[in-house]
């Protein structure tokens, strides 16, 4: 099964759909936009059932085939939210919105999913139940844990669950998959450090938070390079330095950290949280001052299931001839709830030679678009092949 001539053909059609959404990005839940457009093309395509306001703002759809003596249930599942960053691509389809981008690629998860469903409502070519799944809010809002704690796996009967995510760096259409843990954890953390403020010509009668904090900062560093075994993965990253007074000659009352933390183990996950605590804590009160440390555990570790990752690539060689092994990945993604709830495998296609996803200059490859729906296709019609 090589990329399918129906694709080919509705390329252009996928692409507009693409660019349409590119033009008009919506952050985190509020894809009222979007998931209008996915529902009325869902419509279109006949559908069997299409249930909006799953996890806010999602949108899921049934697809029967045309039988359904395997009584199985196939979840194929796109993100539909951009990112709260300017765009600097000049493209013609740029975003009209103003601080707001889909820098990561969502517009072409969306409209490759699309693309999948009307091909399937077409042809039904299957024996059982594809359900198609719209999601609001990954990049940092949880909305596949909110989509299944609304209940969208026993709702719609899903067995397994498969997902995708576009990949600059790799060949136009190839594919990358691994089994087990694939992308990271990722906790987020701020600690508020204080002390007494007071004028920067009497550093004695003060307890400076500044240095505190500096202390703090690097003594972090230590957790990846002292505390954790080598051959484990763990990423602390400082991403902000605030202190409660901004004059020249102010030693500040208070400063807050922020930072993130992207482990592969729920054992270094519970290390870093514990070792986090302790350093901040320890420094402040060496120099005689506080430390309060709020730790909050946001998306899991992604992990792809044995059976499914094997299937998975086996769909991704028969449209381009081969799937190779992808690399771990520190960032996170939240599709991980849904690999909780179900099996299921979560695959890369690649997007060329492009910047990358959080880059202001990003763009997906309209030209990933006939293997990415082939994919999703693939994975209904071997899953379920139809009774001959």
């Amino acid at each position: 099964m090589p990329v399918k001539n129906r694709f080919a053909e509705m390329h252009d059609e996928v692409t507009a759909w693409r660019r349409d959404i590119h033009e008009h990005p919506e952050v985190l839940f509020d894809t009222h936009r979007t998931s209008a457009l996915v529902a009325e093309k869902l419509k279109e395509f006949g559908c069997d059932e299409i249930v909006t306001g799953i996890g806010r703002t999602g949108v899921v759809a049934v697809i029967k085939g045309k039988s359904d003596s395997s009584g199985k249930v196939v979840g194929l599942r796109a993100d539909m939210d951009a990112l709260p960053m300017s765009e600097e691509t000049g493209l013609p389809y740029a975003s009209k919105t103003e601080g707001a981008m889909h820098a990561c690629g969502h517009d072409g998860h969306t409209a490759m999913l699309l693309g999948a469903a009307k091909y399937l409502a077409e042809t039904r070519n299957f024996d059982g139940t594809a359900v198609v799944i719209f999601q609001p809010a990954e990049e940092g809002g949880g909305g596949g844990r909110e989509m299944c704690e609304d209940g969208m796996m026993e709702q719609f009967g899903i067995q397994e669950v498969y997902g995708m995510h576009n990949w600059p760096g790799m060949p136009v259409g190839s594919f990358a998959i691994r089994p087990g843990a694939f992308f990271a954890a990722t906790d987020i953390f701020s600690v508020e450090l204080t002390g007494r403020g007071g004028h920067a010509a009497k550093p004695h009668e003060t307890i400076d938070t500044t240095v505190m904090a500096a202390q703090a900062v690097l003594a972090l560093q230590t957790i990846a390079s002292r505390n954790a075994d080598p051959i484990d993965r763990v990423v602390v990253s400082i991403t902000s330095f605030e202190t409660s007074s901004k004059a020249f000659n102010v030693i500040p009352e208070g400063v807050t950290l922020k930072g993130t933390v992207r482990t592969m183990s729920p054992e270094m996950r519970d290390l870093a949280e514990k070792r986090i605590c302790e350093i901040c804590e320890g420094i402040a009160a060496t120099f005689g001052g506080k430390a309060e440390v709020d730790y909050l555990r946001n998306y899991p570790v992604m992990t792809n299931h044995d059976a499914q990752t094997e299937f998975a690539a086996k769909v991704a060689t028969s449209v381009s001839g081969d799937c190779s092994e992808a690399p771990l990945v520190m960032g996170g993604e939240d599709f991980a709830f849904m690999l909780q709830e179900r099996p299921g495998a979560y695959i890369l296609v690649g997007n060329g030679d492009t910047a990358h996803v959080h880059n202001p200059l990003y763009n997906f490859n309209d030209e990933a678009i006939p293997a990415g729906c082939s994919w999703w296709a693939g994975i209904v019609e071997q899953r379920m092949p139809a009774a001959s």
